[in-house]
């Protein structure tokens, strides 16, 4: 039976964070729609969207047969990666370090890419807006599939995570088809930290869980480790804005030669790397602390209330670290 405890959060942090990415994936085929036309743009959303879905129901229930505890620490893992990459992301846009994403300056940069983009415009199948259109909608829907195995895998709440993910979907279609631009109005960044406050705290809870930490209330310690979160974001966006207005200004740089061409395969690892990897001392400090707490928990059997707090704990100090680390550059 179905414990809303658990699939309420997991259909609210499902629905935010595929929010921001179909938002950012419409802003993309709008222009290509508008630019090269319907049609093509409409069909290369669509076969991406039905490769997404081939996906999940691919994936989630071969995860479903792997031992839970086995589940909880792999994807937790992964999940713990994605929503700490993301939350510091979000810390250092509010902080003020980072640009803020503005869906109007994205749509207007595509629109322009896509008119000096070769080739007739007007076929029945035009190749460009088919293949901007579907490439789109796939980078940002991978991570919408990651984002509702790993919160549904974990705790054996696929289905929640894919009502959030689905809801989202149609919200995002309605307003596209309605207004025909743009979702400028749409809190985007402030999504972005809630959504990021939420993935880290899921991540946190399901690694404890896969290496028998204990959660003083079980499953109720996931809303206590989301305010914690909450808490610790909150204070490092006004440290790092405090760290960035007081440090010296860096010298002019000279400008780097442009990243010679990748291949197709490099491009692609590099794509799924960068889902969980953003600054690498923390990604390695976060794998190590997980490497750490499973260690102690297997030699001394670690059943104290203290225990999955404390695993939290060192989890928003790393946190807080990397932010501030990179406040000061």
């Amino acid at each position: 039976m179905m414990e809303w405890t658990s699939a309420g959060p997991s259909i609210l942090a499902a629905f935010m964070a595929s929010m921001v990415e179909f938002v950012e994936a419409l802003t993309i085929v709008l222009a290509v729609g508008a630019v090269r036309g319907w049609r093509s743009a409409l069909l290369g959303t669509a076969a991406s969207l039905a490769v997404l879905t081939l996906l999940v129901v691919a994936l989630g229930p071969a995860l479903a047969r792997i031992p839970l505890p086995v589940a909880q620490l792999v994807v937790g893992t992964l999940l713990l990666l994605f929503g700490l990459r993301w939350l510091r992301k979000a810390v250092l846009r509010a902080a003020g370090i980072l640009p803020l994403h503005d869906e109007a300056q994205a749509f207007a940069r595509q629109t322009e890419a896509l008119r000096r983009q070769d080739g007739p415009i007007g076929e029945a199948i035009d190749a460009v807006a088919f293949a901007t259109a579907f490439k789109i909608v796939m980078l940002e829907g991978i991570e919408v599939v990651f984002i509702v195995i790993a919160i549904g895998a974990s705790g054996r709440m696929i289905l929640p995570a894919s009502i959030g993910a689905l809801l989202a979907l149609l919200v995002v279609v309605m307003l596209g088809f309605w207004l025909h631009r743009p979702l400028a109005k749409v809190p985007e960044n402030a999504l972005k930290f809630a959504v990021g406050v939420m993935l880290a705290a899921f991540g946190t809870f399901w690694v404890g869980e896969g290496i028998k930490l204990s959660w003083p209330g079980e499953d109720w310690a996931i809303l206590a480790l989301i305010g914690a979160f909450l808490v610790v974001a909150l204070g490092m966006v006004r440290l790092c804005g405090h760290l960035r207005s007081t440090s010296s200004p860096l010298p002019n740089a000279t400008a780097s030669p442009p990243p010679p061409d990748q291949g197709r395969l490099a491009k692609v690892t590099e794509e799924l790397v960068g889902l969980f990897v953003d600054d690498g001392w923390l990604a390695i400090g976060v794998v190590l602390w997980v490497l750490a707490a499973w260690e102690v928990g297997a030699l001394h059997a670690v059943a104290a209330q203290a225990a999955g707090p404390l695993f939290a704990a060192g989890l928003t100090a790393l946190l807080a670290t990397s932010a501030a680390r990179r406040a000061r550059a």
